[in-house]
């Protein structure tokens, strides 16, 4: 490397740029260490870092851009020092789980240290400018989850490039930013790896991929980890050579080599962010001197000689050395800011340790002092009892607000019944608890949804409007016609998937729209579920409207994982931070065979809280319930009926405009004997039931729940129940499922256990996935007779001459 002229800096300029980085690599070396130590005094709960990757962080953030984004992982902490992202008492904040955002941006307390995320949205929900800052998604901790929306990050910048009717404002400029990903070596062996490299070779997108290969996955050598015991090498069939018009480059350097790290990155994000080109860095011999977390030693595990190994080529070390060879500094003025690094870590470690136990020990001295000024005083035996509950909050080793509200819980324990009345200390201490759990509420538990004006679930209803001669069309009709008129209407907006753009989809359902408007805007991708979601996470997040269709509903699962550990949770683990209000399209219900006719309902809804899930019984209010969407800012997921494509239904004339509610239950018969609670599909088995129960006098009253999340805000069903005295749930989910969610919904959360007259009954498929062909399913899937004999049941229970046994 050439010292004298480094990117038309002089010597001097260049020198002053790595002693800059050297002081940086110093305090996050030290930041690891000090906080290390943190948890092992107890004073933090757990602690992971980024020791031994300071070095290529360093490099590599030269090139990061105000624009730019990051998806990256826990090992990060150098990266974002030198981007100015983060800050040695940012950091610690994170580590003592600090709640206060504007101390904690990153989470707020709701992950552990190293997990960030740059602040995105406001309190209405209005995005930033992300043109101003420099952007981190929001990390999380499966290894490799964070791959998949890496890829829409990307994408999102050829779309700002190539979609003219996008002005980009705030969002992009021409789509020269580039996305930057981080991954550990061990993790390349996750398929979300492998699935978003195959997918941004194919793509050519500016996505830029460093892999930090220290040698080790926790415990697990790379040898066992990957083939040739070397990413770049098992990578080679995908790296992109001469004309080729697809694939990715991939660039190698040594952890510990600055000036070769610097080149390799300079070299690699200009092509990048030129040319649209996904670029691996794969950056070798680099260690991790302080172990994989503070849960454990990596003494136990690694030899003598590898330690020794590590030693000799720990990055900061190797950096020094060559900075005294080369005469950019000499020893004094290293070890000058060494001890500065030192001590800027240890005032900034004070300092947030400071204000994150400051207000938890006012918390402490509220509670005491509304103990101590009670006027009353409970005698006998339980005097004592509160007495040592006192003394041992007073003395507790680690202070927190557990310790507080436990405590104070356990002191109702034994308070007196007499000292129940206003002003007494039970009466008092009771509201203190209220207050306090709501207060907790606000620091862990708030924002899962939005909770702005914004929110879906405040979109002003609008029913679909019929001409009095409205045609009887297929259903597939309506939501093509409603997507066309969501694409013309909004730039934004964007729907991909397997065999959507061409095709027009499996269903027909975009037919044509892709010819009307283009390529960019309606398009096909590969098979591969995880990125596809993935992609819709990371378009959103840059503030694009994306739906992402997954062909069915079986095959979500594919892409599970990405939605609940990343999406359904990206609002409430940023703290109202970020938002991806993606739109996730499938089809379920019964079609044929194992795989394409499962319904495993409870499986998703009890994984992705932080989204809603719509299960419309037919298109129009499928259609519906994607305006509604798209006005809100919340992710949801729409699961088509499968078995209405060719039904007809009356079209409507107000595409595009009409909204159906989130959270509210249509009544579809009337009736006074029993309730019939269901969604989706089933609506019409039920609905056949219920005119065959009819006949024999039994008046049943069938309620389309019409989405799982939310549930009946309005609580009308327990009003039915009320009224009825007897409930049946059906669905297609396995015995226990969404029928035992919703049971759980109704006779518990809104008390219909107090309006039974018998005993709640469920209605569901059998335990194994459905069998293939007509008789397949009528044996596997609950039908209209299924339906008909659980409510006639219930009223031969109590009516036996009137409704005699049928099989008896």
């Amino acid at each position: 490397m050439n010292l004298d002229n480094v990117e038309g800096l002089n010597f001097e300029q260049f020198r002053s740029e790595v002693l800059i980085d050297y002081k940086t690599a110093c305090v996050s070396r030290q930041m690891s260490v000090m906080a290390r130590k943190e948890v092992l005094n107890g004073r933090a709960k757990f602690g992971i870092f980024g020791d031994g990757k300071e070095v290529p962080q360093l490099a590599m953030a030269k090139h990061f851009l105000p624009g730019d984004w990051r998806s990256g992982y826990y090992r990060d902490q150098t990266f974002m020092l030198a981007t100015g992202m983060l800050t040695p008492k940012i950091f610690f904040a994170q580590l003592y789980g600090e709640t206060d955002a504007e101390r904690n941006p990153d989470n707020g307390g709701r992950s552990f240290n190293n997990h960030f995320g740059s602040r995105l949205i406001d309190d209405n929900d209005h995005m930033r400018n992300h043109l101003s800052q420099r952007n981190s998604s929001s990390d999380i901790s499966p290894t490799a989850g964070q791959m998949p929306r890496l890829l829409g990050l990307a994408l999102a910048s050829k779309i700002y490039r190539h979609h003219p009717q996008l002005s980009g404002d705030g969002f992009s400029d021409r789509g020269n930013e580039v996305a930057w990903g981080t991954i550990g070596d061990a993790s390349t062996s996750e398929g979300h790896f492998w699935e978003t490299m195959n997918a941004a070779g194919v793509l050519q997108i500016p996505m830029a991929v460093s892999v930090w290969d220290d040698g080790y996955g926790i415990s697990v050598p790379t040898h066992r980890q990957t083939v040739h015991a070397n990413i770049s090498k098992a990578l080679k069939g995908f790296e992109k050579n001469g004309r080729d018009t697809s694939g990715i480059v991939i660039l190698t350097a040594k952890g510990w080599d600055y000036p070769a790290l610097c080149q390799m990155y300079e070299q690699g994000i200009r092509r990048c962010r030129r040319e649209h080109v996904p670029v691996l860095f794969h950056v070798d011999e680099l260690t991790q001197p302080l172990g994989h977390s503070s849960s454990g030693s990596h003494e136990r595990y690694k030899t003598t000689e590898r330690m020794a190994w590590e030693k000799e080529r720990d990055c900061i070390a190797r950096m020094r050395s060559w900075m005294l060879d080369s005469g950019l500094a000499d020893e004094a003025l290293l070890e000058s800011i060494e001890d500065e690094a030192m001590h800027e870590v240890r005032r900034a470690m004070k300092e947030a340790y400071a204000e994150y136990i400051s207000p938890i020990e006012n918390e402490r001295t509220q509670l005491l002092e509304i103990i101590r000024c009670s006027s009353c005083s409970c005698e006998g035996h339980k005097q004592h009892l509160i007495d040592n509950e006192i003394n041992k909050l007073k003395t507790v080793l680690t202070l927190n607000r557990k310790e507080i509200l436990a405590t104070a819980r356990r002191i109702l324990r034994h308070i007196c019944a007499d000292c129940d009345r206003p002003g007494g200390l039970k009466s008092d201490l009771k509201l203190w608890v209220k207050e306090y759990r709501q207060r907790g509420h606000q620091m862990f538990s708030a924002w899962l949804y939005s909770e702005s004006d914004s929110s879906a679930l405040k979109v002003t209803p609008v029913a679909p409007v019929f001409d009095e001669d409205a045609p009887l069309v297929p259903g597939r009709e309506i939501i093509r016609d409603n997507f066309d008129v969501l694409l013309a209407r909004d730039s934004r907006v964007l729907v991909f998937g397997e065999d959507v753009g061409q095709l027009g989809g499996v269903n027909q359902t975009l037919e044509g729209l892709q010819q009307k408007h283009g390529e960019i805007r309606v398009f096909d991708t590969g098979i591969r579920e995880t990125s596809i979601v993935g992609k819709g996470i990371g378009l959103a997040l840059r503030g694009l409207r994306p739906i992402a269709e997954i062909q069915y509903f079986d095959y979500l699962l594919y892409a599970l994982q990405t939605m609940s550990d990343d999406l359904a949770t990206l609002r409430y683990r940023t703290k109202n931070g970020q938002q991806a209000p993606l739109i996730i399209s499938t089809r379920g219900h019964r079609l044929e065979g194992i795989w394409h006719s499962g319904s495993p309902m409870s499986m998703v809804i009890n994984s992705v809280r932080g989204m809603y899930v719509c299960v419309p019984r037919d298109m129009t209010r499928a259609a519906g319930f994607y305006n509604t969407l798209l006005k809100g800012n919340d992710p949801g997921l729409v699961i088509e009926p499968l078995n209405g494509y060719r039904l007809r239904e009356r079209r409507p004339v107000n595409m595009g405009d009409f909204c159906i509610p989130l959270g509210y239950p249509e009544v579809i018969c009337e009736g006074n004997d029993v309730t019939v609670v269901t969604y989706g599909a089933c609506v019409r088995i039920a609905h056949e039931a219920v005119q065959a129960l009819a006949q024999v006098g039994v008046s049943v009253e069938l309620i389309d729940v019409q989405t799982l999340l939310p549930f009946d805000i309005d609580k009308r069903i327990v009003e039915s129940v009320r009224k009825t005295g007897r409930v049946v749930f059906f669905d297609e989910d396995v015995p226990g499922g969404a029928t035992a969610y919703m049971m759980q919904q109704v006779v518990e959360e809104q008390g219909g256990f107090y309006h039974l007259d018998a005993k709640p009954v469920t209605v569901t498929a059998r335990q194994h996935r459905p069998a293939y062909g007509t008789d397949g399913d009528y044996f596997s899937n609950p039908s209209a007779e299924d339906v008909y004999e659980a409510v006639y049941a219930l009223m031969a229970e109590s009516d036996p001459k009137r409704f005699p046994p049928i099989y008896d």
